[in-house]
């Protein structure tokens, strides 16, 4: 009988394997691109529990060719410690990666993105963002309660997603700030019920 192999090793062959796929789909997306149209690929650890989804890139994230760089990513860094969730467990990525390519296109590739990195909470922020998601078909998925803002929701038999306003339009106003912090706050209980690596 072979012998166990051991849990690290296990854990160390998928990250191996989700490392090559985000970078195989980062070339993709470099070459789908052109001088004018670099695409935002997603940022953090490719086998995240955390997926923070976006709908499309700012003007820093494009210039920088990375998701939630800029407002929004201190934003969420700021809100993450606030929670006591390590972002090092956190994936972000936005469903459009070059803020002008047919949704179609863009359908294909957040729909590997998710496969990819399997988390175990997806982070819907806004209404389109809502929409993408349901559009997307996931196998086994259940649409998404966009009204349910701040409510932990099935998605799949193995992710649940979060629903919160879009941070970007959520960064100018009190209000918005207030309304995005509501719901976001919910990831904080979550995060404490899950079990140490």
């Amino acid at each position: 009988m072979p012998a166990a192999v051991p849990t690290d090793e296990i854990y160390e062959r998928y990250l191996k394997k989700a490392i090559s796929e985000i970078n195989d789909l980062g070339d993709e997306l470099a070459r789908a691109g052109d001088e004018l149209r670099v695409p935002v690929v997603g940022s953090g650890h490719p086998l995240a529990d955390v997926m923070l989804l976006k709908f499309s890139p700012q003007p820093s994230e494009i210039q920088e060719g990375v998701a939630f760089f800029g407002r929004s990513g201190q934003a969420v860094l700021k809100s993450l410690q606030r929670l006591h969730v390590d972002p090092l467990a956190v994936y972000g990525t936005n469903c459009l990666k070059f803020g002008t390519e047919d949704p179609e296109d863009a359908a294909g590739w957040l729909t590997r993105e998710i496969h990819i990195v399997q988390p175990k909470l997806l982070v819907a922020m806004g209404d389109r963002c809502v929409a993408f998601v349901d559009e997307l078909a996931f196998p086994l998925s259940d649409r998404l309660d966009g009204a349910s803002l701040g409510v932990i929701q099935r998605y799949t038999p193995t992710i649940q997603a979060l629903v919160t306003p879009d941070i970007d339009e959520a960064l100018d106003e009190a209000p918005a700030k207030t309304a995005f912090w509501n719901a976001f706050k919910a990831l904080g209980p979550w995060w404490a019920e899950q079990p140490p690596y």
